[in-house]
């Protein structure tokens, strides 16, 4: 939509913000530009001017725009743009990309290596920034993005992920937007408000700019527009400079515009309705074109606003040079351009050409055309790769053939779910479910909501999911055989499951059973089974966990016999959660026969479920979460988004255990942000946990409340991690208020929950901190430590810790004082990275070991009350003053430099003045070296070094330098 004017008029405004734009891009501060305005405003010319200044400057450029087929073609403007980059030869350091190279192949056709599974878009995201910073980083890049209201819901997600990622980078962001109610205008209105970009709405031109815009592209001065010309071109254009290009080539044209020896002069009436006036004009331009420029351009516009010079010419049968011919009058008659970047692709100037050239056709006319357009393709494009079969499955609808177009609809679809396009993949499943609704291929159809249904389920529109269920009715009386109308019951209750919409898929469970009662399939009673039993497990219950593992063993045995690897994969991962409780062997023996049949058939999301289930049991028993991380980066990989959102929750709650706080609060919100957006619910409800065992272990009431409201939300009541929310959350934050009658209430509740609900999380606190609890109140004895310690559970980490200063109080107790030493000491190595619980475990025991007298409760309680002084937990610290004065210790103020006491020391209660003596001690000075030094008597010295012997128990005034030397 370029004008013809030689200089933009009315624009300097924005074009001194876009060179601003460029040159901070050049400098590391990249940005966002959103162009917003009508059509025709002037978006395309303006960009086209960045462009030419970011060349000049040596900046690279990439471009890619979006078409009308927008929302069935995922990630076109993304792929275009990207695609530039290797077409001129330069080499691209690729290593910056680290593992998210491969995660590109969706963008990148070179570098599909076709085993990546569907990847989360922030994934996506991150790659695409990524690749961008890697490219411009030694000369910054603009980044064009043109017509984005056109543009797909992936390739919306991916340029949000981008607007909230560029500062910092050498990468300006430009996008054009039109001014209509659509996704594109609502994202940049929120990085607008956001503070992430900046949104240059486009005015329409003022009257003296229309009259100066005129002037150029008559070639004269503004004092030469006639003022009629001025007064019809600033009534009828609104100050749009296209419509102002039109209609002013409209009055030429027609001769009401003349040019004469002293200037333009007009002739006639110059009034006309605008559209009419601006159709006229364009069919007047094709006319001139002649009979085969007509028939050429009709064949484009068929096509679309964008148009493949191989079909088009395929189509009509015109040679190579006709071809350019006309299209180089089309272009000069300023009907059609150059498509750039894309080669061998034009595009109308604007919609109203193509809907000019629709008036002169036939809906006859039309239908043909269109099915000689989808031949043509499918002659130069047999396989359909890409956006081709989109393309031909609506020009077979424009023709007439549903059935087929219904099929390419289906088959564009299914490339797309695979793709990981979500919406993408529903726009089109839909299309093809709407064309195939009436078909009596109930088969087809089934096809179609076997990939429609999880395709929803991974979009969130769990509502427009079940309403399909209907139709599963209908296809059964319409002759689908029984395994197969199972297997979408089947898949709906996975929907549901994903959802966490228990009941839903119960029932969708008992449908299918009920189905294969009349025809009876074993294979298909494996799914049913092996779907039942994740439903089973995530369902409130007494039997929960047995009925899960009956149903888990039942699919297995039925997958061994009828050789279904997902199936079997599926079943050994849940039995293997079932088995960590009473065998860590076993859990462990089962997920590696699913990892080696995953990978033995090829099955890569099942073998990534597997390695993450091996790292998550490994993280229980050690705390170690490298394993965890090589199976997220093997995810990334892959792009499996699904187990990336699960290893980052775990990883989201140890580094709340790990209490890294700020780290927590960004990696959760970041989280929280997506698996929402997903709805996926399990996800959501372990997320929102571990926000409230973050408030908890900070003492902070309101939040873990707030936290706990929203977990509710997500179904919480009776869910597996609803038992964590109270023995993480809410037994802690009652301890870090020193309320322990409400702690022990707490972990009553956690019992009895987990004995109506059994649960497969084993850190709510009855392997663990709710032992020690009872072990101090008395309410449990040997007998019971002995049988805790005993389970798996109870040996991993987090709940060993407990275990161990538990048998530490029944040691001391039992007049054991070494080996109840000893146990507080393993206890404080497996704490170590757990600072929560090491400081709240060395204050729960301290008086304990007071009263028995063993252990060093005096300086166990100066260290808790260091951490949680600093740590702003007041009620604790206050306690342990409290406590450290019923012993009779002395009670320190915290003056500053008290952190600068290493932790030994400020457990012997060294103060900060006598730690500044104890300091210089290092360098063998006499006690009225230091005096000066300090600025104190030499007697002060004394009395400090005195003191430092009998704290530290090292007397002589060498054994207290050489420590002085080694800290």
């Amino acid at each position: 939509m370029r004008s013809r004017a030689p200089y933009l008029v009315g624009r300097d405004h924005q074009l001194d913000l876009l060179q601003g734009s460029l040159k901070d891009a050049r400098e590391q501060r990249g940005g966002v530009v959103f162009l917003v305005g009508e059509a025709g405003i002037g978006k395309s010319r303006l960009a086209a001017e960045a462009v030419d200044m970011a060349l000049r400057s040596g900046m690279r450029v990439l471009r890619g725009r979006s078409s009308t087929t927008g929302p069935t073609v995922p990630f076109r403007p993304l792929t275009e743009a990207l695609m530039s980059l290797f077409r001129g030869g330069e080499p691209l350091d690729d290593l910056a990309l680290g593992p998210y190279r491969p995660v590109l192949g969706r963008l990148i056709p070179d570098w599909n290596t076709g085993a990546h599974e569907p990847s989360s878009l922030v994934i996506l995201g991150e790659a695409v920034l990524r690749l961008l910073m890697a490219a411009g980083k030694d000369r910054g890049q603009l980044l064009l993005l043109e017509d984005l209201h056109d543009a797909d819901a992936e390739t919306l997600a991916v340029v949000e992920y981008l607007v909230d990622n560029l500062d910092l980078t050498p990468v300006v962001l430009l996008v054009t937007i039109r001014t209509e109610n659509c996704e594109a205008l609502e994202l940049a209105g929120s990085a607008r408000r956001r503070g992430t970009g900046t949104v240059l709405e486009l005015p329409p031109l003022s009257r003296s700019e229309v009259n100066a815009l005129i002037a150029a592209q008559l070639g004269t001065d503004p004092e030469g527009v006639p003022a009629a010309v001025l007064d019809r071109l600033w009534d009828d254009s609104a100050g749009s400079p296209f419509l102002v290009d039109e209609l002013l080539q409209g009055m030429i044209g027609a001769g009401s515009l003349v040019q004469a020896d002293d200037g333009w002069q007009t002739v006639g009436n110059l009034r006309s309705d605008v559209s009419t006036a601006l159709a006229r004009g364009i069919l007047r331009r094709i006319d001139r074109l002649g009979p085969q420029g007509l028939t050429l351009l009709s064949a484009a516009a068929v096509i679309g606003k964008r148009f493949p010079l191989s079909v088009l010419q395929r189509m009509t049968g015109i040679d190579d040079r006709g071809l350019l011919s006309h299209l180089h009058a089309g272009v000069a008659a300023q009907l059609v351009v150059s498509d750039e970047p894309a080669p061998d692709w034009y595009a109308f100037r604007h919609p109203l050409t193509v809907e000019a050239l629709f008036t002169q056709l036939t809906p006859g006319n039309r239908a043909a055309l269109s099915a000689r357009a989808a031949d043509a393709v499918q002659a130069l494009h047999p396989e359909l790769e890409g956006e081709w079969c989109p393309l031909v499955a609506e020009l077979r609808s424009e023709a007439g053939d549903a059935a087929e177009a219904g099929r390419l609809f289906a088959d564009a679809g299914r490339r797309a779910l695979a793709d990981g396009a979500i919406s993408s993949a529903v726009t089109l499943l839909d299309r093809a479910e709407h064309l195939l609704s009436g078909s009596e291929d109930a088969s087809r159809r089934a096809g179609i909501l076997e990939s429609l249904l999880p395709a929803l389920a991974e979009a969130g529109n769990f509502t427009r999911a079940f309403a399909l269920a209907e139709q599963l009715h209908a296809l059964g009386g319409a002759g689908l055989s029984a395994p197969r109308l199972a297997t979408l019951h089947t898949r709906l209750a996975e929907v549901a499951y994903t959802a966490g919409r228990s009941a839903d898929g119960h029932r969708q469970i008992a449908r299918a059973r009920a189905v294969l009662e009349t025809d009876p399939d074993e294979p298909a009673a494996a799914s049913v089974d092996v779907a039942a039993a994740y439903l089973a497990l995530d369902s409130p219950g007494q039997d929960r966990t047995q009925q899960a593992e009956r149903l888990a063993r039942s699919a297995l045995h039925a997958a061994q016999r009828h050789g279904l690897p997902a199936v079997a994969c599926q079943a050994w991962e849940l039995l293997a959660t079932l088995a960590r409780e009473r065998d860590l062997g076993e859990a462990t023996s089962l997920l590696e026969w699913a990892l080696l049949t995953a990978e033995r058939h090829q099955l890569p999301l099942q073998r990534m479920y597997a390695l993450t289930r091996i790292g998550g049991n490994n993280w229980l028993v050690d705390g170690d979460t490298a394993p965890l991380l090589k199976a997220r980066r093997e995810a990334l990989r892959l792009g499996s988004a699904t187990i990336v959102h699960t290893i980052d929750g775990i990883l989201l709650l140890d580094t709340v255990l790990r209490a890294d706080f700020d780290a927590a609060r960004r990696s959760g919100d970041e989280c929280l942000a997506v698996v929402e957006r997903l709805r996926l619910a399990p996800a959501a409800r372990y997320v929102l946990m571990a926000r409230a065992t973050a408030a908890a272990h900070q003492g902070d009431r309101p939040a873990m409340e707030r936290a706990l409201s929203s977990f509710a939300s997500w179904d919480g009541a009776g869910s597996q991690e609803e038992p964590l929310t109270i023995g993480l959350a809410r037994t802690f934050c009652a301890l870090l208020e020193e309320d322990r009658e409400l702690a022990v209430r707490e972990v009553r509740a956690v019992s009895a929950l987990e004995d109506a609900n059994p649960s497969t999380y084993y850190l709510s606190g009855r392997y663990g901190i709710g032992l020690l609890l009872d072990v101090l109140s008395g309410d449990a004895d040997r007998v019971r430590h002995g049988e805790v310690a005993a389970t798996p559970p109870g040996g991993m980490r987090w709940n060993r810790h407990f275990v161990l200063l538990a048998d530490a109080v029944l040691l001391g107790r039992e007049g054991r004082p070494e080996q109840a030493a000893a146990s507080v000491a393993e206890a404080l190595r497996l704490a170590d990275a757990y600072p929560t619980a090491l400081h709240l475990g060395l204050r729960l025991i301290a008086e304990a070991a007071h009263e028995d007298g063993w252990g060093e409760p005096v300086a166990w309680l100066r260290r808790a009350e260091h951490h949680f002084h600093q740590g702003a937990a007041a009620h604790v610290a206050n306690a342990c003053r409290a406590a450290l004065r019923r012993m009779g210790a002395p009670v320190h103020q915290h003056r500053t430099g008290t952190s600068g006491i290493p932790d030994v020391l400020r457990a012997q209660g060294v103060t900060v003045r006598e730690y500044d003596v104890f300091q210089l001690l290092a360098e063998r000075l006499s006690n009225k070296d230091i005096a000066e030094r300090l600025y104190i008597s030499p007697r002060t010295v004394e009395k400090h070094i005195a003191s430092l012997g009998t704290k530290t128990g090292r007397h002589s005034r060498a054994a207290l330098s050489s420590l002085s030397a080694s800290l």
